[in-house]
């Protein structure tokens, strides 16, 4: 059985000490919950990322992911972070793709999939994003969009590297909106995206990577969404930035799943 996973991310959100304060907070409403059975990740914004670290290096149940990185090892790149300034700091995961990250600032397919080699490289595992918009979805486009962007983000990854990867289904029209997919319309995307990894690399393969789903989660519908076959945890935004309604969605995925 693959193994949930359940990440916060924050976006452009917290301070160093609003950050901290979360992960104490997050560490007592866990404190009588096994984590021996899910991967939970907070992913800070960059100038938390490494007090978070410090503080999580204590424990053997909470993981770190950057929210982004950049595909070059080094150099010029005013304002960019490599995978080895982020590994430096405890990230053992890095979101790659998000739809905000398409929206306003013009990240392409092809830039996302050097993103990605670039990180598994580096010895991070990519969290994958892909998502349809709400005019692609009413013109009934969800699968072709869907597809493109799986088949270009993976292109030239060997059944090794996919093997390590994540990839997150987010509908950009659930994002931040309030306004979720049903269990059965993201399952329907996540069986599709599982197909096609079964096609491009194999069936041993296609079911060992793990798919998660992000648009408006919260602990009211965790337990709906993660009870279908093909979602294998969440990606939370705007319901991470609270640690009591992320702990109850990390226990909610427990429970449902196991």
């Amino acid at each position: 059985m693959r193994r949930p996973i359940v990440i916060a991310n924050w976006k452009m959100n917290k301070t160093v000490s609003e950050a901290l304060q979360f992960v104490e907070e997050c560490r007592k409403g866990l404190k009588e919950v096994s984590l021996d059975s899910v991967d939970v990740i907070l992913s800070p914004p960059f100038t938390a990322l490494k007090a978070v670290s410090d503080t999580i290096g204590r424990s053997d149940n909470l993981y770190l992911a950057a929210q982004n990185l950049f595909w070059e090892e080094k150099g010029a790149y005013t304002g960019e972070v490599s995978a080895a300034m982020l590994s430096d700091c405890g990230c053992k995961y890095v979101i790659i793709g998000h739809s905000e990250r398409r929206q306003h600032f013009g990240e392409t397919d092809e830039g996302i999939n050097k993103k990605i080699k670039r990180a598994l490289y580096g010895n991070m595992k990519p969290v994958f994003c892909v998502g349809e918009t709400l005019q692609q979805r009413d013109d009934e486009q969800t699968f072709k969009v869907v597809g493109s962007q799986v088949e270009k983000g993976i292109d030239g990854l060997s059944e090794e590297a996919i093997s390590s990867a994540i990839i997150a289904y987010e509908p950009v029209w659930a994002i931040g909106t309030g306004r979720n997919a049903t269990p059965e319309q993201a399952e329907e995307v996540h069986g599709f995206i599982r197909s096609h990894l079964r096609e491009t690399y194999g069936r041993s393969v296609a079911e060992t990577v793990r798919i998660l789903y992000g648009g408006s989660v919260t602990p009211e519908n965790i337990r709906a969404l993660i009870k279908e076959p093909d979602i294998d945890g969440a990606l939370v935004g705007g319901a991470s930035l609270n640690a009591d309604s992320f702990v109850r969605i990390v226990v909610g995925a427990i429970n449902t799943k196991h």
